[in-house]
């Protein structure tokens, strides 16, 4: 007889992790695409899975929208803590911040871009960790001198949204959102006396 609780989870399997994953990277894709009202049916064609298997791992829309809500800011919050961790100045480690934005911008279609606005608690709780780690980079920046004291964890999220989201009529995206990050964080420099 076994005496490990009987609500212990088993780990889940390597091909469902794979499919859950494709599953999210194809909702993404199509959410960006189309909407958050693109067809699951469609999204389990891209994943390259049946319906069946999406509505598995994800029974309803909402469960799908919280969970790529739930991927998004895991992503952030990660490329807040690797800024945070890099030496110099805190406003090199904003744009740092915003360069992971930028590139990963596929990837943040929902938090970014108007998704669910009833945050379930796990989603929440990553949320209170990036401004956590974003103002934590901010109360460097005021000591060492590189940001003003104004800013907030909210500025800093704001302009990330406005990165991460490209213009239908410009051209070049990412060229055109590094140069106005360089812009941006050269007004976050205190003003000289």
């Amino acid at each position: 007889m076994s005496t490990e609780p009987a609500t212990r989870r088993r780990a889940p399997r390597s091909d469902a992790q794979a499919n859950r994953e494709r599953l999210l990277a194809a909702a993404a894709a199509e959410i960006k695409a189309r909407g958050n009202h693109v067809p699951m049916a469609e999204i389990a064609d891209r994943a390259g899975v049946g319906v069946g298997t999406l509505y598995r791992h994800f029974p309803t829309r909402e469960r799908l929208l919280s969970a790529l809500t739930a991927r998004a800011f895991t992503l952030a919050l990660r490329h807040a803590r690797s800024a945070a961790e890099l030496p110099g100045p805190a406003a090199d480690a904003v744009g740092a911040f915003f360069a992971a934005t930028i590139e990963h911008r596929d990837q943040l279609v929902l938090p970014l871009h108007g998704g669910p606005s009833d945050l379930d608690d796990e989603a929440r709780q990553l949320r209170a960790e990036i401004r956590a780690v974003l103002g934590a980079i901010l109360r460097r920046g005021r000591l060492d001198g590189s940001i003003r004291a104004d800013v907030t964890p909210g500025d800093i999220i704001i302009t990330g949204a406005q990165l991460a989201q490209p213009l239908a009529t410009v051209a070049n995206w990412d060229h055109q959102a590094r140069r106005q990050a360089r812009i941006y964080l050269a007004g976050l420099r205190p003003p000289r006396p």
